[in-house]
């Protein structure tokens, strides 16, 4: 079975994020990049479905050549090779990179992918189902529990107030989230064994975006805070400004 991870190169979620010059992209200077959290989550669940079912895992990530980093990390998890489609993708929206990532998997003869359920940069969550449009492919979004069958499956998810449960057919592309598995860590012997993994560098052409930003804007700056007075006096003063300046109560 091959079997895809699509993953992304993001700012990590401590990171001070300031605006660039141009006004609509970040500064990198000073910023730590990570592997995407929820794409740890779709690592160890590719992992965990070649244990089962046997196949090789391939993960597959659209940017810079400073992704070989992230991509390394999944091949210390236990990853058997590494695809970067290097392009600028500073100004590409979800369209563009499904574009690109549905070309690969089509050619790369796959019959399971996952992703996780969304960047914590861009936070659309669509380059997954995108993907399984273009491939017309079932796809089951903010999957936390799996089981694989044969070419079948039965994917849960949280809905308000319960579960959903999906039963499809592959070819189909799973979102992933917490809850889905314990993603593994690296371990030495992880590290030392994926720096002789294949990692497979290939230009890509991005299509024009249809989505372009205006502007990346900070969000306001909190207002200094108010001493309203000392001991039980300041008490009724706090309730009047949560009733009528905050309108909380």
């Amino acid at each position: 079975m091959e079997i895809l991870v699509f993953v992304k190169r993001v700012p990590a979620t401590d990171s001070k994020i300031k605006v660039g010059s141009d006004g609509k992209q970040i500064d990198p200077t000073g910023v730590e990049f990570v592997l995407n959290p929820n794409d740890e989550f779709a690592v160890e669940e590719a992992l965990k479905t070649k244990e089962k079912f046997g196949g090789t895992v391939t993960v597959l990530s659209v940017g810079s050549s400073d992704a070989q980093k992230e991509l390394r990390t999944c091949l210390a998890m236990g990853a058997d090779k590494a695809i970067l489609l290097e392009a600028d993708t500073s100004t590409a929206d979800a369209s563009a990179i499904a574009q690109v990532l549905a070309g690969k998997t089509k050619e790369l003869g796959a019959q399971v992918v996952f992703c996780g359920k969304q960047a914590v940069d861009g936070d659309d969550a669509q380059v997954g189902p995108r993907v399984a449009t273009r491939l017309a492919w079932a796809c089951a979004t903010d999957v936390n529990a799996l089981e694989l069958e044969g070419d079948a499956f039965v994917a849960t998810r949280d809905i308000e107030g319960g579960k959903e449960k999906i039963e499809g057919k592959l070819p189909a592309i799973f979102t992933c989230q917490k809850g889905l598995n314990e993603p593994r860590y690296p371990n030495l012997k992880g590290i030392m064994a994926a720096k002789k993994k294949p990692l497979e560098q290939v230009a890509a052409t991005l299509q024009a975006s249809a989505l372009t930003t205006a502007a990346v804007t900070p969000p306001p700056e909190r207002p200094a805070p108010a001493i309203l007075g000392e001991g039980a006096d300041a008490v009724s003063v706090l309730i009047d400004k949560l009733k009528n300046e905050a309108k909380v109560i």
